[in-house]
């Protein structure tokens, strides 16, 4: 079994029963992928594939494809409960009874204390089933509790940028890091995740440059969500598809995917909206050469010339900055 996670109750005894004869049909790897897997692709430089999903069918096609990471996340209070964002879900909605790696911790359950977070994360693993758990940044507060989860012998991924949970501060649903002080809180805040001991972190949003910056950064691996093709990973929604045969479509797409990923196709210009004008993305370079941070400017010198290189050849896209 790859690094799954899946979230549903199923429906009926006859469904499950499919869906375990779909399993048990296909060439699925038996080796689980791990936290030291993960580590040691990224001391590879290896791309790392992962997929959201919400529910037992979908995580089942995300198996069977060999996907990396399999991520429950909140997103399921829009994507499954048609809430307008992440914020009205419940813990005992993340909660399943299938086996489950990483998933996120719902807004309001973790905020108030370092106490509070570590009593939910325990929670999410005894009666979820899960391995690790992922929380927003956005707060010295944050770190802290994330510091005190993996002190309980948690794992824990963070997460930065667009952070969904904060929309109300935020002012909605915007993209992160597009002004100098924007851009070094992302990295700032990256690094103080690893200081707290996190396997990983989510990039959400954000420019290019500034993701690559996080990602030279980091000894971590980091997951990109809209933050260009500098990650170590990809997270991305390019295996939906409408009107067909859903088993064999997604089983395709979440393969093509995959390898698109490994290849370095995928994101491509095409699929990096966030921009960071110049005068930004040259003061946020100076910036982290005064922090020290020489690798970080090396990488977003590098990740500007090449966006400028793709825009030179025609492969850019129409979004607006």
């Amino acid at each position: 079994m790859q690094f799954l996670v899946a979230l549903s109750r199923a429906s009926s005894t006859v469904t499950n029963h499919c869906l375990r004869h779909l399993r048990s049909t296909c060439n699925v790897a038996a080796e689980k992928v791990t936290l030291t897997r993960l580590k040691q692709k990224h001391r590879k430089q290896e791309p790392i594939t992962v997929v959201s999903t919400h529910d037992y069918p979908s995580a089942v096609h995300v198996d069977v494809a060999g996907i990396d990471v399999c991520h429950v996340g909140d997103s399921v209070s829009m994507v499954i409960h048609g809430h307008d964002t992440t914020i009205p879900i419940t813990l005992e909605q993340m909660l399943a009874k299938r086996p489950l790696l990483v998933g996120d911790l719902p807004f309001g359950t973790y905020e108030s204390s370092s106490n509070q977070a570590v009593d939910t994360a325990v929670r999410m693993l005894k009666e979820g089933n899960m391995d690790a758990i992922k929380l927003e940044g956005g707060s010295t507060s944050r770190v802290v509790a994330a510091k005190a989860i993996v002190e309980a012998g948690i794992a824990v991924m963070g997460h930065v940028g667009l952070t969904p949970q904060a929309i109300s501060v935020l002012g909605g649903f915007r993209p992160q890091g597009r002004t100098v002080a924007s851009a070094i809180k992302v990295v700032e805040m990256a690094l103080a995740f690893q200081e707290a001991g996190c396997f990983s972190v989510v990039i959400e949003c954000v420019p290019a440059p500034v993701a690559a910056a996080v990602t030279a950064a980091l000894q971590i691996p980091t997951i990109g969500i809209g933050a260009g093709p500098f990650c170590s990973g990809q997270v991305s929604p390019k295996f939906c598809k409408q009107y067909a045969c859903v088993g064999k479509v997604i089983k395709q797409a979440l393969l093509e995917y995959k390898e698109d990923v490994i290849n370095g196709s995928f994101p491509g210009s095409l699929h990096i909206p966030y921009k960071i004008c110049e005068a930004e993305a040259n003061g946020f370079i100076n910036e982290l050469q005064r922090l020290g941070l020489d690798k970080a400017a090396s990488a977003a010198v590098e990740a500007v010339q090449n966006m400028d290189t793709s825009k030179s050849n025609g492969k850019g896209n129409s979004t607006k900055d």
